[in-house]
């Protein structure tokens, strides 16, 4: 992770010490690292046809071939970005995991580096597993990470470069002093893993552990923070956030009364959840202000395919940035064929909400720069059952901004069913094709001339009451003509006041060959799919607006650009 060079905590007055957060529950029907972690058998090996470029995305970040799932560690250090993730160099499925390394001066072109992490020691022999980066006193960097060691626990290891001088951090040294944190007592040693980023606090972390040396961890009395049967929690994170747009704190911030996100990965549906807090600095607990459920009904980063996610501080432009993993939704048979497995999500800046009920992700604007040939519509209305083809640039890898005007048809809107308490169900009800009074509205990605290939991205509005619910979805179930592929459905409501915005409502949505990323109502809510086109593909995708709706929805601009590729790990 990384973020502001910290003071040492020897020198100050009052006792302070570097927090860890290390996750580590019982209430586990599995060990969470069986929804992924298989090992290719030989058979299979000698099945594997050369790697293809089918469906490959052209700016978003994967490796040049085989398998990533979590990102690892980011940081921004001495004007240099470095993400860390985790890396099968030998094959498409998940095994033989290292840490690959790769660095960026702007985030978006990305250069190769030999991997920083790999099975060497007794502490990590069968594993080098997630974890995060900490800038140390003296600008420092230093890596803790999960290994898997002799005995097959999972135990905490710290790594530092090897030669600070060299701008890149090519080589990491794994002292021997390692393992710093081992599971003991009633911890469950094959449950133990994903250390957070460390920060400064008052002497005291879900495991919490303080140290003042970054080798000798103390674990905490009590928790930071715990729920109830929560199952098997992973990736954790935890940070505090502001108020203003695309701005970002350090780890260690703590002014009196911010607001603090609480993250964690889910291992029994794999989707990411989070609550909003308040973090008591001298009793190290940290509270849930209640606006959302902490359960795997609460709030989420991704309504769609994304795990894993980790942020970290930019120094150098003030934000926080986060990654995230979508993982592929076709056969390990099509992974074999293509050869590779896993992207990153695009970077999204991520701060809290006006409302101070969620937060708001929107993609860095360095992505911006990516943009080539552009097109638009303006002031333009959809009918009922209307559909009109943005032509004029090869949508297949495209960024779509486009402002919907729906106030004319408030009233007409379909009435909320109170039992209607899971939007990604209703989604699935509700698809694409359902017509409603206000919706469905929104775009034909990926599609096909007739359309009869499409993934939509739509909204439904809905009144309850004097006030109006917003469903923003993602329906791949048109998305290809193959059938044995996963094409799930994916659905949140989006807190936003229609009548507030004049009945205005955004989206913006980033188009990549096998990857679909949407931002509702400016980034408070997103989706990401994978989806795999058997027509759509290359020159031969379409873009279209459509409505499905009753009542005539207006674009008040739509703008969309064709998408470079920029340098992406040498593929």
């Amino acid at each position: 992770m990384g973020g502001r060079k910290m003071s040492s905590c020897l020198e100050e007055v009052i006792p302070k010490c570097l927090l860890l957060t290390i996750w580590a529950f019982l209430l586990l029907a599995r060990n969470g690292a069986e929804a992924f972690h298989r090992l290719a058998t030989t058979e299979e090996l000698q099945k594997v046809p050369p790697a293809t470029i089918t469906n490959r995305t052209g700016f978003h970040f994967q490796a040049p071939k085989n398998w990533i799932n979590d990102p690892n560690g980011p940081m921004y250090y001495n004007g240099i970005y470095h993400l860390f993730y985790q890396f099968n160099p030998k094959e498409p499925v998940w095994g033989n995991i290292v840490w690959a390394h790769s660095y960026s001066t702007d985030l978006i072109n990305w250069k190769p580096l030999e991997p920083a992490i790999y099975p060497t020691k007794p502490f990590d022999i069968n594993g080098c597993w997630s974890g995060s980066a900490t800038i140390l006193p003296g600008n420092k960097p230093v890596i803790m990470y999960t290994g898997i060691d002799q005995q097959n626990r999972q135990v905490q290891n710290v790594a530092y470069p090897k030669n600070l001088s060299d701008p890149y951090l090519r080589e990491w040294v794994k002292p021997d002093y390692n393992p710093v944190i081992r599971p003991e007592g009633d911890i469950n040693a094959t449950a133990f893993r994903d250390p957070t980023t460390a920060w400064y606090g008052h002497d005291r972390t879900g495991v919490l552990y303080r140290s003042r040396d970054f080798i000798k961890w103390v674990p905490a009395k009590q928790p930071l923070h715990s729920v109830k049967d929560a199952g098997m929690w992973e990736c954790p994170d935890f940070f505090p956030v502001l108020m203003k747009p695309l701005v970002g704190l350090d780890n260690s911030a703590n002014d009196n009364g911010l607001k603090h996100v609480f993250k964690v990965s889910l291992d029994a549906n794999r989707y990411d959840y989070y609550t909003l807090g308040i973090y008591d600095f001298i009793h190290d607990k940290y509270v849930p202000d209640g606006s959302s459920p902490d359960n795997n009904t609460g709030l989420r980063f991704d309504y769609g395919n994304f795990y894993a996610s980790k942020t970290f501080f930019d120094e150098g432009k003030g934000r926080r940035i986060l990654w995230g993993w979508s993982n592929e939704s076709d056969s390990i048979e099509d992974d074999w064929g293509k050869g590779w497995a896993g992207i990153q999500t695009i970077p999204r800046a991520i701060w809290l909400d006006g409302n101070g009920r969620q937060v708001v992700q929107w993609p860095i604007e360095e992505v911006n720069k990516l943009r080539g040939k552009r097109v638009g519509i303006y002031n333009r209305s959809v009918e009922s059952g209307g559909v009109i083809e943005i032509k004029g640039i090869e949508s297949v890898q495209a960024d779509v901004v486009v402002k919907f005007d729906v106030s004319s048809g408030l009233d007409k809107a379909e009435k909320f069913d109170v039992a209607w308490r899971d939007p990604q169900k209703l989604c699935f009800e509700k698809g694409a094709d359902a017509k409603g009074g206000i919706g469905a509205f929104g775009l034909y990605v990926l599609a096909t001339d007739d359309r009869e290939e499409r993934t939509s991205v739509f909204f439904r509005i809905f009144q309850l009451g004097q006030k109006h619910v917003i469903l923003m979805c993602h329906d791949p179930t048109k998305s290809s003509k193959s059938s044995d592929l996963y094409k799930p459905t994916y659905g949140s409501f989006v807190d936003y006041d229609l009548r507030r915005s004049g009945g205005k409502l955004s989206l913006r949505t980033l188009i990549d060959h096998s990857v679909v990323e949407s931002f509702g109502a400016y980034g408070r809510t997103c989706i990401t799919s994978r989806i795999y086109p058997d027509y759509a593909v290359g020159s031969n995708a379409r873009l279209f607006a459509f409505n499905n709706g009753a009542e005539d929805v207006k674009i008040v601009q739509l703008r969309a650009w064709e998408m470079r590729k920029p340098l992406m790990n040498g593929a």
